[in-house]
């Protein structure tokens, strides 16, 4: 088996907001696996700023990947505390057993027989280009609307939700809200006091990951089912995942395979979920088309309930033209179009 590395970067539309900071343009490597005539591609794609690992971490992981890709892929450990590369290697892996096609786990979403429901995405800024976002999102046709808060003065942002209600109730209009971590745990459960007046499905991480005693307490307390996302951050080993579950005690999860261990690692966080009857989402992590299009495959693939958070691929205007198409508030895999790969891709 030969493999390789690419390194692409992607330039967004408009620079994304979070309560992180702001991006204008993001690195990603494709990982390609060959083997009896067949490639595979797999992306890794880490965020300075949320994942744990370092650019340099990566590059020198992936170097070592293409020195000999079958020790890593039976050596599965070597992978396990870079989320970012061994979703890569998984899906590069899954890319060649199902004939090197960009089809990893075929189905009736990738025969376009089924779309994925998705929440549309609205980006952080002045309260002027939110409302602008909003309603494009709901003349498109989405009926859940998922905004990140947190950087925003927050009367302001209760603001922009108050006018969404003014117009939609929570029969017409699903909204999730993502802090990203930006309240403080003394301010928290105030804060989610006045969030819930306008009928929130759920909050993604209210305060900042590793304060397990304080989520705790904001989790049994809040009156917005609370999901944790960066929370899951650098829990790898199943017994720490179900200490995490059993004392933070969270209504949902949100997954994402290049931050939370790979498609094996989030495949371990639903099955114990499972256990606890906690809800479950996954949500992309600003991939390009080629990655986003196996996390999708791999979301239909785990019969995903509810609006996935999957719809990114439009925000780069150098991504690489895909069969996946977003048509109204659902994601559609097209069999009758191709990846547009640039010239020397491979």
């Amino acid at each position: 088996m030969k493999a390789w590395v690419k390194k692409y970067e992607l330039h967004f539309k408009r620079p994304a907001s979070t309560s992180r900071g702001t991006y204008k343009n993001r690195a990603v490597w494709y990982l390609f696996l060959e083997e009896d005539g067949k490639t595979g591609i797999g992306e890794c794609a880490p965020l300075p700023g949320l994942s744990t690992e370092t650019p340099e971490e990566v590059e020198k992981l992936l170097n070592e990947i293409c020195t000999n890709p079958t020790y890593f892929l039976e050596n599965h450990n070597e992978t396990q505390h870079v989320s970012s590369v061994r979703f890569a290697l998984e899906m590069a892996w899954q890319d060649i057993q199902n004939g090197g096609r960009q089809i990893l786990f075929p189905s009736d979403f990738t025969e376009g027989k089924e779309g994925i429901s998705i929440n549309g995405l609205i980006w952080m800024g002045d309260p002027g280009f939110m409302l602008q976002q909003i309603d494009k999102k709901l003349e498109a046709g989405f009926r859940c609307i998922k905004l990140k808060i947190g950087s925003l003065d927050f009367e302001k942002e209760l603001k922009i939700l108050g006018s969404i209600r003014e117009k939609y109730d929570a029969g017409q209009i699903t909204l999730r809200v993502d802090a990203n971590g930006a309240f403080k745990p003394n301010e928290a459960l105030e804060k989610l006091q006045r969030l819930a007046q306008f009928d929130i499905h759920s909050i993604e991480q209210p305060i900042a990951a590793g304060q397990w005693k304080e989520m705790a307490v904001i989790c049994n307390k809040s009156p917005i089912p609370v999901a944790l996302d960066e929370e899951l951050i650098g829990i790898h080993s199943g017994n720490e995942k179900e200490k995490l579950l059993d004392t933070i005690q969270p209504r949902f999860l949100i997954l994402k395979p290049s931050l939370h261990g790979g498609l094996s690692g989030c495949s371990e966080w639903i099955k114990l979920a499972g256990k606890r009857a906690i809800g479950w989402w996954v949500t992309s992590y600003l991939e390009s088309n080629i990655g986003l299009n196996a996390i999708a495959q791999w979301t239909f693939h785990k019969n995903a309930q509810g609006y996935q958070g999957l719809g990114t691929g439009s925000l780069f205007d150098n991504n690489i033209p895909s069969p996946l198409e977003i048509r109204k508030e659902s994601l559609w895999f097209n069999p009758k179009k191709k990846f547009e790969f640039p010239q020397n891709f491979f």
